[in-house]
């Protein structure tokens, strides 16, 4: 493939091949966003507008084996993020050009979700679109590719949230270069790990045992995370390192451990603050083996009834990661400027 263009240069038209709309029959190509099974490919259409500005559509499922809806019928805030992270990757591979074959390394993850019940579950799939909008951050061509994506969530004229997600492309020598720097191994799922006892699935809000990441360590405010290598969804292909969607998945549910996991019963997860707000800086990479501790170092009420939690991820005593949540209870305003 060709060398990226930086700016506009080399836009195509709409994918789905209707010029000024967008199209939600079929889903995008899932090499293209990274996935290896169909079904976890949200993303169905996309079209550039020019000035690094784009329209990217996206369906998402009225129910899902780990993204499913809450108890109130909120689509999942994960949802969001992942979406977000497709639509990066996606539009760095069919509009910028870059090659299939670079690693593509989190930076920095925002979501903010203004309007849950704008998202709440009908009786039909959900149409999602991202206004989104490109940057080039510290891109260094044609081996390395810095870039952010900055988009707003759009549920038919409804402005419902924004996130952006900032990652690094490297090319195979440079990405195994960083990895050995860092410590890593650079090899792929390891053919043996210990089994952990993780949390019952409705204490930390999910509805299958296998879903639940977290394990107590008997340490006042620290979990560990501790994901299935073999599930489905969080490891959907072969990965040296722990994928920033599994981290995310750790965090929300600590937040809903922390915020009111003592409360679910019947085998059902409680009616537990949602998340709303979420901010992770990625300081290194989270090997498969040993844990990730994950320690709330930050936990306080916010103004509007809200709780804000500040966690540490920690592996061998080395951060892997920063992140700061928020979480509302259902009923309540979300103000504006969650996110700050």
């Amino acid at each position: 493939m060709s060398e990226v263009q930086q700016g506009n240069a080399g836009a195509r038209t709409s994918p789905g091949g209707h010029a000024g709309r967008l199209t939600f029959q079929r889903t995008v190509p899932r090499h293209l966003v990274h996935r290896a099974s169909v079904a976890e490919v949200f993303l169905t259409d996309a079209l550039a507008l020019g000035d690094d500005r784009f329209l990217v559509a996206a369906q998402w499922p009225r129910d899902h084996a780990l993204y499913h809806p809450d108890v109130l019928g909120r689509s999942d805030p994960l949802l969001a993020a992942e979406t977000i992270r497709q639509a990066l990757v996606y539009l760095a591979h069919w509009h910028y050009g870059i090659p299939l074959d670079r690693r593509f390394v989190g930076r920095r993850m925002e979501l903010d979700i203004t309007e849950p019940q704008a998202l709440r579950v009908t009786g039909q799939p959900l149409p999602v679109v991202l206004e989104a909008r490109w940057e080039w951050v510290d891109s260094r061509p044609p081996h390395r590719h810095g870039m952010r994506l900055e988009a707003e969530l759009v549920v038919g004229d409804r402005k419902t949230g924004r996130g952006s997600l900032q990652v690094v492309a490297l090319d195979e020598r440079r990405y195994s270069v960083l990895r050995r720097r860092t410590g890593g191994s650079g090899t792929a799922i390891p053919a043996q790990r210990r089994r952990v006892l993780t949390l019952p699935a409705a204490q930390v809000g999910r509805l299958r045992g296998k879903d639940s990441v977290l394990a107590a360590t008997g340490r006042a405010g620290e979990w560990e995370l501790h994901a299935d290598l073999d599930h489905a969804v969080l490891f959907d292909h072969p990965t040296d390192h722990v994928p920033l969607m599994v981290l995310l998945e750790g965090v929300r549910q600590l937040g809903h451990l922390v915020t009111k996991g003592s409360g679910a019963s019947g085998g059902r997860p409680a009616v537990a603050s949602q998340l709303t707000s979420l901010t992770v800086d990625c300081l290194a990479f989270a090997e498969l083996d040993p844990p990730v501790r994950l320690r709330v170092t930050d936990d306080r009420t916010t103004p509007c009834g809200g709780r804000y939690l500040a966690i540490d991820a920690a592996q061998d005593d080395r951060g892997v990661a920063a992140i700061t949540g928020r979480w509302h209870h259902a009923g309540t305003p979300v103000p504006s400027d969650s996110h700050r």
